[in-house]
């Protein structure tokens, strides 16, 4: 499922306009997002658990050419998912 199916599946479901769906799916996307990136941590009980990672610097390797370089500090967004979902999905 994509988010244009997500918008469509919220709009049938409740009964709204497309566009009042999307604003509603775009505002929950905007806030988790702006949580992350002040450093929080989201958890939607049953189904799981946002994070944000700390990467070090590390020396690598360009694989198509061998030659080595300086991969950067990052930080990745990272879902760890929840027990009721993970049971869901195995049965």
């Amino acid at each position: 499922m994509n988010k244009s199916e997500l918008v469509e599946a919220l709009s049938l479901e409740k009964d709204l306009t497309y566009k009042r769906a999307e604003e509603i799916v775009n505002l929950i996307f905007d806030s988790m997002t702006e949580e992350l990136i002040q450093g929080g941590r989201i958890e939607i009980r049953g189904f799981g658990s946002f994070v944000v990672k700390d990467y070090k610097a590390y020396t690598g390797r360009n694989p198509k050419t061998g030659e080595t370089i300086e991969v950067k500090d990052k930080k990745l967004p990272f879902f760890k998912v929840g027990k009721e979902l993970r049971e869901r999905v195995d049965s």
